[in-house]
């Protein structure tokens, strides 16, 4: 009898969570509270049931080749970056081509899930849930929980003194849809993401001025690189991430900095990062035109509030301000948990950031708790792919016992500095996909794919890293993902081909930046450097990464 599966939420980790349970012969039963699937992705004109949703006019951060589903791309004539329809459709098309929807029980809120009493034996759940006032009890043998990041939004009022004495409208932008209620008013945008930015940027069109106020400055990235290629596809590369892994950061870091103050000096901007604080990144293509034009102006953190104003901690003042939207994110929660497993089902303490380490039985999963540099719907879909393959026990994970002394030495070092905080920040997202691929046998071997597939193993390794390859080998093997991996520039490029100029050039290949010899001229030099009697310093830095890529 096939194992019984709970999906907490049907956005798009939970949709390839029932995907991943149905690929391992599991049985998944899809519990969303909303009437609808595609989580904040399916806009509302309001925030129903506290429920976070997009706001109309949000479009991508990431490219599709780069952000789909590993054995489904997106059609060819999608743009490369998308409105929330557009990538709803893509959403309702993988439902479809999958069968999903029969596999999710709507309007359905889940109250509790506790471990049943004899859990140590047979790791089986108790879930509770709720339809139209009628409640259930049924047992499963694992849980996935795909709720994501947006649940409760953080709303810190007490960081701003005075702000109960405004008489203004104050609201998060969980509450934000579309600019249109903004007309000719005064805005005050408090917090510089990704969403901060959007919103600052669209309310400039209509509102009579937009106050953006940041505490620690952000670097902007534009969603296009040099050539207007997507941006993702340019930097995600292994061969990239392999050099990035020999050079010391500091370097790396100046690199960086030089290359994104030629584009935009973020200074005169007011933009540029605080110094002691660590680098922050949002992708906005219009934030510097409109601050340039007056439209958005830059302030620092705010001070205090006064009835109609705000103070800045630079002293200045704006008075007259009609609306405070806080852009301040989330604070993530699982109210249906017990309180004792809630503490650790967090960044910090989840094993590979899907497992709680107290659980005696490895049959609860987190998830998309994640926060990487790449595409979020890819980690997602291999931590579902993994998560799943662990409930059959066909993968194994550590000992509690040792995972929890792992995850209190951890948090032992972010308290005292010694280890930077992963809630905090961004994972590489190469190296966190190869660790997962690894657990579960479709990590790619490079050396490999050169003896026996040479065209496919230059795309693999010098061209984007896209989802499709952990579909290339072992469990869930995909026979389209050598085609779609070599196709993947066809895609980017055809919805821009709407006039194709007399002299336009070929598709850009994988390797048009290297040159012809780049490739060989890399490896050469590396296995140069690895074989080579370096002073062991720098060879005890380079001979772990090398060992880990030469030997896979």
């Amino acid at each position: 009898m096939a194992k019984r599966v709970a999906v907490i939420g049907a956005g798009v980790s939970g949709l390839s969570s029932i995907k991943c349970c149905l690929d391992e012969d599991l049985e998944p039963t899809c519990f969303e509270r909303s009437d609808n699937f595609g989580g904040l992705w399916k806009f509302s004109e309001e925030s129903k049931d506290g429920m976070t949703r997009v706001y109309r006019s949000l479009v991508t951060n990431v490219c599709k080749e780069m952000s789909c589903y590993s054995d489904f791309p997106f059609q060819e004539d999608y743009p490369n970056f998308m409105n929330q329809e557009k990538f709803w459709d893509y959403l309702q098309e993988f439902v479809e081509h999958f069968d999903l929807l029969k596999y999710i029980r709507f309007k359905t809120t889940v109250c509790s899930v506790t471990k049943r009493p004899d859990f140590s034996e047979t790791g089986q759940w108790d879930v509770v849930t709720e339809t139209e006032g009628k409640q259930d009890r049924v047992v499963f043998d694992a849980v996935m929980v795909c709720t994501g990041h947006f649940l409760s939004p953080r709303l810190p009022l007490e960081s701003f003194p005075g702000i109960h004495n405004f008489k203004g409208q104050i609201l998060h932008s969980q509450e934000y849809r579309s600019p249109e209620a903004f007309q000719g008013k005064r805005v005050l945008v408090i917090g510089l993401g990704n969403t901060g930015g959007d919103i600052a940027v669209e309310l400039s069109r209509t509102a009579a001025q937009v106050l953006l106020s940041t505490r620690t400055g952000t670097w902007v990235l534009s969603r296009s690189s040099d050539g207007g290629y997507p941006l993702n596809m340019m930097i995600n590369r292994r061969c990239y991430n392999l050099i990035r892994q020999l050079l010391p950061p500091c370097f790396l870091n100046w690199i960086q900095e030089k290359k994104m103050q030629k584009r935009l000096n973020h200074e005169i901007y007011g933009l540029s990062i605080t110094k002691g604080k660590n680098p922050k990144f949002i992708v906005n293509d219009e934030l510097p035109t409109c601050i340039l034009c007056g439209l958005v102006t830059m302030k620092t953190s705010v001070k205090r509030f006064t009835e109609t104003s705000a103070i800045f901690e630079d002293g200045t003042v704006e008075a007259n301000i009609d609306t405070v939207i806080f852009t301040t994110g989330y604070i993530f929660s699982f109210p249906f948990l017990e309180e004792s497993l809630q503490s650790l089902c967090t960044k910090t303490f989840l094993y590979k950031q899907v497992f709680p380490p107290s659980l005696e039985r490895a049959t609860l999963a987190i998830i998309g708790l994640i926060s990487l540099t790449g595409s979020i719907l890819a980690g997602t879909e291999l931590q579902a792919r993994w998560a799943t393959r662990v409930f059959k026990g066909l993968c194994e994970i550590p000992p509690p016992q040792k995972l929890m002394a792992e995850a209190t030495k951890k948090e032992e070092l972010i308290k005292r500095g010694v280890l930077g905080d992963t809630g905090q920040n961004k994972l590489n997202y190469i190296l966190y996909m190869d660790e997962l691929a690894a657990s579960i046998g479709v990590k790619p071997s490079v050396p490999l794919l050169f003896l026996r597939d040479p065209r496919l193993a230059w795309e693999v390794f010098f061209g984007p890293c896209t989802p499709y390859q952990y579909r290339l080998v072992g469990p869930g093997r995909w026979d389209g993902a050598r085609n779609a991996i070599l196709t993947q520039w066809d895609r980017t490029l055809k919805p821009l081909k709407t006039r194709v100029a007399p002299d336009a050039p070929k598709p850009a290949s994988t390797s048009h930046c290297l040159g012809a010899w780049g490739g060989p001229l890399l490896l050469a030099f590396l296995l140069l450097i690895y074989k080579s009697p370096l002073p062991k310093l720098i060879r005890d830095r380079i001979s772990p990464h090398l060992g880990l890529w030469f030997g896979c």
